[in-house]
């Protein structure tokens, strides 16, 4: 007599047997549990909130964390802590501050897969204020660029010929044209090398206010951090909006080409 199991038991070999048959072994001895638990901790708003306001890739304290969502110092500590040891967070005491940052790029796009979600659910018209306009215009995503100006960049390497989108926009691949296109922008051919001469990894990320395609990964980030070194792109406080400064609107511009520009400024 085979031993009875509960359906619990039952839905977790279910989902074994399927992800084993689409070839997911990873998949199949992943911990249903776990996954609801992870899910949990980023589902509850207190928590979101802390989460988003580290997507630009900064470290911050519990108390600014605590402003960020609106709730108590104890309270902010307490689901911190939960968050450090599911792996959502890291933590690191510098002096008499404990400073927080995401995990890793893998929590990163997690929630950037979560917020593309929730702005395709029906939702009450909100009428946006210059904040959600700064926010589409640049914005940081995690330690890439994101917004009008975060896909104008995706585009003009992809015209060029920098990076080949596959034909569904799951993955990017960079070309040995990619040292031309970028040298105008000032970003020198060594620094886009990899041992063995293989350009940096790059890969298509969907952008949540545009719907269209911009670039993370190692050539994402290279980009990004060549734009706020130069002074080009401001953070703002509290904020993943990027300011786009007289110097690097002369120089952005100059790079995209004015058509290709209006659309970043104009929307």
């Amino acid at each position: 007599m085979k031993p009875h199991r509960g359906p619990r038991a039952a839905r977790n070999a279910s989902l074994w047997g399927e992800a084993s048959a689409r070839g997911l072994p990873h998949t199949a001895r992943m911990d249903t549990n776990r996954i609801a638990h992870v899910a949990a901790l980023a589902g509850e708003p207190a928590r979101t909130a802390m989460l988003l306001a580290l997507m630009d890739g900064r470290a911050l304290t519990a108390r600014e964390l605590a402003g960020a969502a609106h709730i108590r110092p104890a309270a902010a500590s307490r689901h911190l802590a939960l968050m450090v040891e599911a792996g959502l967070l890291q933590v690191r005491p510098q002096g008499r501050h404990r400073y927080h940052r995401l995990a890793s790029a893998q929590v990163a796009r997690m929630l950037e897969g979560l917020m593309q979600l929730a702005v395709l659910q029906p939702a009450r018209r909100v009428a946006t204020g210059p904040a959600d306009a700064a926010l589409r215009t640049a914005r940081s995503c995690y330690d890439h660029l994101a917004g009008r100006l975060g896909v104008a960049i995706a585009g003009h390497l992809s015209d060029a010929g920098a990076v080949v989108l596959d034909a569904d926009a799951t993955s990017a691949q960079a070309t040995e044209r990619l040292p031309a296109a970028l040298l105008p922008l000032g970003i020198p051919a060594e620094s886009l090398a990899l041992p063995g001469g293989q350009p940096p990894a790059c890969r298509p990320c969907l952008d949540w206010s545009e719907r269209r395609m911009h670039l993370a990964g190692r050539l994402g980030t290279l980009v990004c951090r060549h734009c706020l070194d130069s002074g080009w792109l401001q953070r703002g406080a509290g904020t993943r909006a990027l300011a786009i400064t007289p110097a690097g609107a002369v120089a952005l511009r100059d790079w995209l080409g004015l058509a290709r520009w209006r659309e970043v400024v104009e929307g």
